[in-house]
């Protein structure tokens, strides 16, 4: 019972504290933030390492910055869980006061942004006039889960498998990876991308924090070759059709109407990426918020549907035609 009295003297400004310092690495810095004086931040992480009995921050003095320890760090993984359930219960109470969902926080990235959100969100409005949806974008889909986690966002899309945490979610579509060639390119006239063993020592353009088709890659690749990263996807489609390098990119990702790329369908077997989207498990979810994500997934599927029928992705020299014909939303 000792024990558990101590620890419920933990408070939230305690663990604060200790993750403003950490990701600051200065008491002062930490302090700044969080509009306390330094002595006063230096004080509640001293009385936090009193309470839970372990040393939680090394301060060497000086220049140098104050460090982490294991135990920080461990206790910090809960301490961030613990303010994300605060901050989940805020945001709710935020939107009771307001008077139910009067708004949707929606977490995107690229392809999802270009190739689904504009025909979703006209779709939505139609039905939904009265609720306001926005958007925050980001590369890294691991970033919009922890905006999600920490009540940020309401709804975000992901790929799956997701990052643990407390999350549910709804399968919107399966998106296969193609191989994107230079329409100038040898490879470009084929009909399908050749073998994987065939693209040993041509240069790759990849991304700089999506790590998924590079590590998919160097298993199968020997001696795999990537001359340039970026998290832009226009720029990766610019170098491609530049003849700097090919890529493995999901179909989601390639623009149809851009002439300077072709995008192979793939012969090697490679898992597609499941695009989902997420929400927090533990908050109240509006009949707005179920509705988005139920548009998203018969979207989805239309999508799916509409790709098998093509056979493969439009792209390159067949785009200028298959804009002109096709009227069907979201192409």
């Amino acid at each position: 019972m000792n024990f558990r009295n101590t620890w419920l003297g933990v408070e939230i400004r305690h663990l604060a504290a200790l993750e403003a310092v950490t990701r600051t690495g200065s008491f002062g810095g930490a302090g700044r933030e969080l509009g306390y004086t330094q002595s006063a931040v230096s004080q509640q992480v001293a009385q936090l390492e009193r309470l839970v009995g372990q040393r939680l921050l090394d301060r060497p003095g000086g220049p140098r910055p104050v460090e982490i320890t294991p135990a920080g760090e461990l206790l910090l993984r809960h301490a961030d869980a613990i303010v994300a359930r605060l901050d989940a219960a805020h945001a709710d109470m935020e939107a009771m006061r307001e008077g139910g969902a009067a708004a949707i926080r929606v977490g995107v990235y690229q392809s999802v942004g270009v190739r689904l959100l504009p025909v979703l969100l006209r779709r939505f409005r139609a039905s939904w006039p009265d609720v306001t949806v926005a958007f925050r974008e980001e590369t890294d889909s691991a970033e919009l889960l922890r905006q999600l986690e920490h009540g940020d966002l309401d709804l975000t899309f992901a790929d799956l498998p997701l990052v643990e945490g407390p999350f549910e979610f709804e399968e919107i579509l399966r998106d296969p990876y193609v191989l994107l060639v230079s329409a100038r390119s040898v490879l470009a006239r084929r009909k399908k991308a050749p073998p994987l063993r065939d693209l040993v020592g041509i240069p790759m353009i990849g991304w700089r924090t999506w790590p998924e088709p590079e590590r998919f890659l160097r298993g199968r690749l020997p001696g795999l070759n990537v001359v340039f990263r970026t998290d832009d996807n226009g720029t990766l489609a610019a170098l491609v059709g530049e003849e700097l390098g090919i890529a493995l990119v999901p179909q989601l990702v390639v623009n149809p109407l851009n002439t300077s790329v072709v995008a192979l369908p793939l012969e090697s077997p490679v898992p597609p990426r499941t695009v989902a989207l997420a929400w927090h498990r533990d908050r109240h979810r509006s009949d707005a918020n179920q509705a988005f994500v139920e548009l998203a997934r018969v979207l989805g599927a239309d999508y799916e549907r509409r790709a098998r029928a093509a056979g493969r992705p439009v792209s390159g020299r067949k785009a200028a035609s298959a804009a002109s014909t096709s009227r069907r939303p979201g192409r």
